[in-house]
């Protein structure tokens, strides 16, 4: 992509100059679009498998299994293909080396932890009640940074956390009033909370075993989950479920856990995307409007009707969170530029 425009004598750079933003501008809308698709496809669909009273299958550690598996086989097909056909798929060169699947298993423990709390709180909640329910990993970062990493944390952020706490607790009590919580699943997703914020920390040590590729640590996590799930599908006895689930051979439902799977990958891929042509800041605002927009969606599609304290604490929530992004987005801003109060000022105001 030429975004250029720097000398036109014509008198057209004007105009060249706005074609590159408007292609900018475009290409920004197209990510943020795919963003928002793939992440809210992903969790109806999950729902769809984990909850659906049409497939009554109860079977959520076989739904994540299958889902690692398909990841991990994506992996190695595209790092085969971009072997056989050099340019055409920019992809790192994958194969399993037991070294290092062995330096990622302590991160791959706590992987596993997250994507299957993820699914069993999505299991037991609403849709709607979902991003209310494992919203706590703002706090659980905010803790474990200051608990492993001795890092502290300034009086504002601890405010937004004040903030998300209170909009989560607030939502529990509507939930409960209504007749619809699942402690079960409020469970599930305060586990699921802890474990993203703990794979964030330990991914950081992990990285340079994989060279600091993100798509080799992939292929090693999931390659290292399909293994580690093998015996929890025998202990819950799901593979007994599996063997009586009357689905078993539709193609449908197999399209279905593959077609999860395939959102699984994609998200991993849409997520660097949309930080590569925003900013870290940028991708977690839009995560924070892109729960918004799930929340209503979700209400609508499953016909639901929520009071005004209930719609009061996922506010809290997300004003919460898109609070701590600013704070920790300024507060960062504004460190290397100490010294001059000026330069200060300005780089508060251009957050």
């Amino acid at each position: 992509m030429a975004l250029t425009g720097a000398s036109d004598p014509s008198g057209e750079a004007e105009a060249s100059g706005e074609k590159p933003f408007l292609l900018r501008a475009l290409q920004i809308a197209l990510v943020v679009s795919l963003y928002w698709v793939t992440s809210i496809s992903m969790v109806f669909l999950n729902k769809y498998l984990l909850d659906s009273p049409s497939l009554r299958l109860d079977t959520p550690i076989f739904v994540t299994f299958y889902q690692c598996l398909v990841t991990m086989l994506l992996c190695k097909g595209l790092s085969t293909l971009a072997t056989c056909c050099p340019g055409a798929v920019d992809f790192p060169s994958l194969r399993l080396d037991l070294r290092v699947a062995r330096s990622v298993l302590p991160l791959s423990v706590v992987f596993i932890g997250m994507i299957t709390f993820n699914n069993l709180c999505l299991k037991y909640v609403g849709v709607a009640f979902y991003n209310v329910g494992r919203s706590l990993t703002t706090v659980f970062n905010v803790l474990l940074s200051y608990l492993l990493l001795k890092q502290t944390t300034s009086f504002y952020a601890l405010l937004t956390c004040g903030i998300i706490i209170g909009g989560f607790w607030l939502g529990v009590d509507q939930e409960e009033a209504e007749g619809t919580l699942s402690w079960l699943g409020t469970v599930f997703g305060v586990l699921a909370s802890l474990c993203v914020s703990l794979n964030a920390i330990y991914t950081k040590k992990v990285l340079p075993a994989v060279d600091g590729s993100i798509w080799r640590l992939t292929f090693y996590n999931n390659a290292n989950a399909c293994i580690l799930f093998l015996p929890l599908l025998l202990l819950l006895g799901e593979l007994q479920a599996l063997r009586d689930f009357a689905q078993l051979g539709s193609a449908h439902f197999w399209g279905m856990m593959t077609l999860g799977g395939l959102f699984g990958f994609a998200i991993g891929y849409v997520t660097g995307l949309q930080i590569k042509f925003t900013s870290p800041l940028t991708h977690n605002v839009s995560g924070t409007a892109k729960a918004c927009a799930q929340t209503v969606l979700a209400v609508l599609y499953y016909e639901e009707t929520k009071s005004f304290l209930w719609w009061t604490s996922n506010m809290m929530v997300l004003g919460g969170s898109s609070a701590y992004t600013w704070v920790r987005g300024w507060e960062m801003k504004k460190t290397p530029e100490e010294p001059s109060p000026k330069e200060g000022e300005k780089s508060a105001m251009g957050v």
